[in-house]
């Protein structure tokens, strides 16, 4: 079906609500003329090579990228069939923007491909006018499009007609992590969901760094972690994403792109991008779930506006000076000892020095264990069991009272007795049972890294 193109199409589909954090910089938008694929890409990889962004954007794209990306199993889709799936991409089904461009919800009815099962669906528009372009758009594509991982978002297809790029993922319930985490008037999220969701984001990451041919995300924060049903955690949005360094090479050398507060400060001092960039990012996440903050808020006061920078020297100074930075959204509803440990891992994550943070496989492992901490109030409460005594405990108060009243005009007998009375406490209270809480029990919290293999 051929769409006719008019200037008014560009922005009277594309709804505009509201706005979130943006890349620090962009890459101005491309045009690029191709006619609509009606099949899905089902060629078979005839090696093990991922294809690169590069390899694509060099070939001829008017021969259609189903041929060029094999083995990847994308749908395409025409403009017109998205507008059906999202009723136009009407206002009702708006969930969202970001840089790339809206989001609406739609849904796929069985009968619209072969093979392709009915479902729910989230429908990304590239804004035209928007800060990001056809180098996203097909960035996403390639690296989603070979990419399959239980903690990657899925890419089900694209549609690629004239002007116009979109991009269909499966549908997350929940929306992203930023959204649950700050959105004013919504539950807050429990400490053991906090850690579920951390550990997994990590498991994304360590992922995508393992690899043959490692990927840097490059932009991981709470608005790319997107959350299903049952709060599993998602990687989305790779159109900054970049193929890792090779053979002998450190690192990647590239323009400083990302977001504000996230972004690793070397990064943002010499363009050499590495997977420790990426630790630093998941680090500053952790700081935003132990918190409830934001990476970056204008509306506080100047030094607490970057919060990894604000956090980092409070993140090691024990329980009670990081129970005055926990999210108080939580009514102290957490494992202290967990909070420690979790502390304790953000801040080796923040480190300035690259190769000081801990890889994320590493990561993956120190949170594995504090996903099993459960809520419990913050506090140690010690519980002391009553022994056996012939007198009974509701006669002392009167027994103290009458002795009280045998004291001279001066008090010291009073005093004396009193003093008496404490010692006797403190000895009969080291010979009795005592019931302490975990937060009390637990309390060698550093995490030794050195202890940490990987795999």
């Amino acid at each position: 079906m051929k769409v006719k193109k008019s200037s008014k199409s560009r922005s009277s589909w594309i709804t505009s609500c509201f706005k979130i954090q943006e890349p620090i910089s962009m890459i101005e938008p491309e045009t690029v003329k191709k006619k609509v694929e009606p099949e899905p890409i089902k060629s078979p990889n005839s090696n093990n090579k991922r294809i690169s962004y590069t390899d694509l954007n060099n070939s001829s794209l008017a021969e259609g990228i189903s041929i060029s990306i094999p083995g990847s199993n994308l749908y395409v889709f025409t403009l017109a069939e998205l507008k059906v799936i999202t009723q136009a991409f009407s206002s009702s089904n708006f969930l969202g923007e970001g840089g790339f461009g809206p989001v609406h919800k739609g849904f796929i009815d069985d009968k619209l491909r072969p093979g392709l099962k009915a479902q729910p669906v989230a429908v990304k528009v590239l804004n035209i006018e928007g800060g990001q372009g056809h180098k996203e758009w097909l960035t996403e594509v390639v690296f989603l499009g070979q990419l399959r991982h239980s903690h990657l978002v899925k890419l089900i297809g694209y549609c690629y007609e004239d002007e116009h790029r979109l991009l269909v993922y499966e549908y997350m319930a929940r929306g992203s992590l930023e959204n649950q985490l700050f959105r004013r008037f919504s539950v807050s999220l429990p400490w053991s969901t906090r850690m579920k969701i951390a550990q997994q984001a990590a498991k994304g990451l360590a992922f995508l760094h393992e690899l043959e041919n490692p990927v840097i995300y490059r932009d991981f924060k709470a608005s790319n972690i997107l959350l299903d049903s049952d709060y599993t955690a998602k990687l989305s949005d790779f159109g900054l994403a970049k193929d890792g360094p090779e053979g002998d090479d450190t690192h990647v050398s590239t323009r400083v792109m990302g977001t504000h507060g996230y972004a690793a400060p070397e990064y943002l001092m010499t363009g050499h991008l590495t997977a420790a960039s990426d630790v630093y990012s998941f680090g500053v996440v952790l700081v935003e779930l132990l918190t409830g903050r934001k990476s970056m808020d204008k509306t506080r006061s100047k030094w607490e506006q970057n919060l990894a920078e604000w956090a980092r020297p409070q993140l090691k100074g024990g329980a009670r000076k990081l129970s005055r930075i926990m999210d108080p959204r939580l009514e102290d509803q957490y494992s202290e000892t967990g909070a420690e440990k979790a502390a304790e891992l953000a801040y080796q994550c923040l480190s300035h020095r690259p190769k000081a943070r801990p890889t994320m496989s590493m990561i993956v492992k120190a949170l594995e264990p504090l996903t099993e901490y459960n809520e419990m109030a913050v506090g140690t409460f010690v519980y002391t069991a009553p022994t056996e005594n012939k007198k009974s405990p509701v006669e002392s108060p009167e027994k103290e009272v009458s002795t009280e009243g045998k004291s001279d005009s001066n008090g010291h007998q009073s005093h004396h007795n009193h003093h008496r009375r404490r010692q006797h406490e403190r000895r009969h209270r080291s010979k009795s049972p005592a019931v302490h809480s975990e937060t009390d029990l637990h309390r060698d919290y550093k995490i030794d890294f050195s202890r940490v293999t990987e795999n």
